[in-house]
């Protein structure tokens, strides 16, 4: 890379554009930033684009090059990447580190000349305020008894990139209410931090908010810390009355009622349907044991006058066949008789 880097530095260098932009950007610990670079397409004119890293008390340091012209190639290192997109050559730094605050240049290299496009100087710095803890309310409370809410503030001068003191406010988020709305600002006196005597130690600033409760006032209470730009909320501090809590399992109970009448509606519902099906499949049953029954009596009654009818019929004809054999005797006797 050095060679690179001194290679470069026999060109005609030290020309700069007349849109030269430098700017300054500030980051936290571990943000992602992205710089760009414009990169003007010519098919005409060959131009080739770097980008250079410029720390305090080390060399220039080369992340990446590419060409004007469209061009795929990446220079990709663990954390830092140089690619081209549409119009544009970009480097892109992942997590950053407190390493990586320094200057930043985009050079497009024209034939023999070096030319810087745009700097930026980029500033990692870690925040000042360490920690925003609230203290939970051990008990709910009464309307009309005062409370008390504390919030204590960790900070670290030392790491402080920016003048004055941090201001502190209060919101309050209602349980009908979608944003929080801010109720109590502190002043920056400063009167309520104390600097511990150990080295490197954090100073601690305690912050109280008091008043007389009312039913009205029930919710979650945060203490939110404004510093350098960034704000940082603590963890919420909840605060019941016991007219609230009272309705609340008021509330819980009604659910409850409603829920076991609903679901003994179910059970008469379901035991219903069963028992009207039960019923729709006896009656057919019914009405074939009735079909059953009623064609037994049929073949009965049949069979027995076909029974009768045959004893009829056949002591009929063997009384008409005794009384024709009568005849016939007498007809025969008469016969004799009369040739006789």
């Amino acid at each position: 890379m050095l060679i690179i880097f001194f290679l470069l530095l026999m060109l005609r260098v030290g020309r700069c554009t007349d849109s030269l932009i430098f700017e300054t950007k500030t980051v936290g610990v571990g943000d992602n930033v992205t710089l760009t670079c414009t990169r003007q397409t010519s098919a005409l004119e060959q131009e080739t684009l770097f980008w250079f890293r410029l720390i305090s008390g080390d060399l220039p340091e080369f992340l990446g090059g590419t060409f004007s012209f469209d061009y795929d190639g990446v220079n990709k290192t663990p954390r830092i990447t140089a690619k081209q997109e549409p119009g544009t050559f970009l480097l892109h730094i992942s997590q950053t580190k407190l390493s990586d605050t320094g200057v930043y240049y985009c050079v497009k290299v024209k034939d023999l000349d070096m030319i810087f496009l745009n700097g930026t100087f980029l500033r990692v710095k870690e925040p000042d305020i360490t920690a925003v803890v609230q203290v939970p309310l051990s008990d709910s409370v009464r309307p009309g008894d005062p409370v008390t809410l504390q919030c204590s503030v960790l900070s670290d001068s030392e790491k402080k990139t920016c003048p004055g003191d941090h201001s502190v406010f209060w919101f309050r988020a209602g349980s009908g209410e979608s944003h929080p709305s801010l109720i109590y600002t502190h002043g920056n006196s400063g009167d309520e931090c104390e600097k511990s005597p150990e080295a490197h130690s954090p100073q601690k600033c305690v912050y109280n908010f008091s008043k007389n409760i009312s039913s009205s006032d029930a919710g979650t209470y945060y203490c939110a810390v404004a510093s350098c730009g960034e704000i940082l909320f603590g963890n919420g501090t909840k605060l019941d009355t016991e007219e609230t809590r009272t309705r609340s399992q008021t509330d819980n109970a009604v659910v409850f009622l409603l829920c076991a009448v609903l679901v003994i509606s179910l059970i008469v519902l379901a035991f219903l349907i069963y028992a009207i099906k039960c019923d729709n499949a006896a009656v057919p049953l019914q009405k074939i044991s009735g079909g059953q029954k009623s064609q037994q009596r049929k073949e009965d009654m049949q069979v027995y006058s076909a029974v009768v009818f045959t004893m009829m019929k056949t002591d009929r004809g063997a009384i008409k066949d005794a009384k024709a054999a009568e005849r016939e005797r007498i007809y025969t006797a008469v016969k004799a008789f009369v040739l006789d």
